[in-house]
């Protein structure tokens, strides 16, 4: 005889399954959009805002990612790192220092930084005014 405590027992691990499953659903791939600056909204931080436009797989890449970043005066997003994606950082206003191949190098507006794979980076804000730039990072299919 089917109890109660079997049905509610059944109940949970079908849900449990649905969401494992419905959790291992690829994201879907990225196609041909625009994306209008003032529909992203920021997301207010401890060291100023970020917009996060997307990150999602391509045809040709595992992910590609895009956000942009204001970093208030005397800030940085966090310590330097490294990862394995490689990165495009392009300066729209401000200015940064920048940890490229173990020196601290200054750059200014229209400047743009490549972060190769696995190299140690970070960038502070080292103007009296805000400094945005955008990131775009992308790692390939294995």
């Amino acid at each position: 005889m089917i109890t109660r405590r079997d049905i509610i027992v059944a109940l949970v691990a079908v849900s449990g399954t649905l969401a494992v499953v419905a959790a291992q659903q690829p994201t879907p791939i990225l196609k041909s959009q625009v994306f209008d600056w003032s529909a992203v909204t920021p997301k207010e931080v401890a060291y100023g805002s970020t917009r996060q436009f997307f990150r999602a797989p391509t045809v040709t890449l595992a992910e590609l990612e895009m956000h942009v970043t204001t970093l208030n005066a005397g800030q940085t997003s966090h310590a330097p790192h490294q990862h394995a994606n490689e990165e495009l950082i392009i300066l729209k206003e401000g200015t940064l220092e920048t940890l490229s191949l173990g020196e601290w190098k200054r750059v200014g507006p229209g400047s743009i930084i490549f972060n190769a794979s696995n190299d140690l980076h970070g960038v502070r804000n080292v103007g009296t005014g805000p400094a945005t730039y955008h990131v775009v990072n992308w790692k390939q299919k294995p």
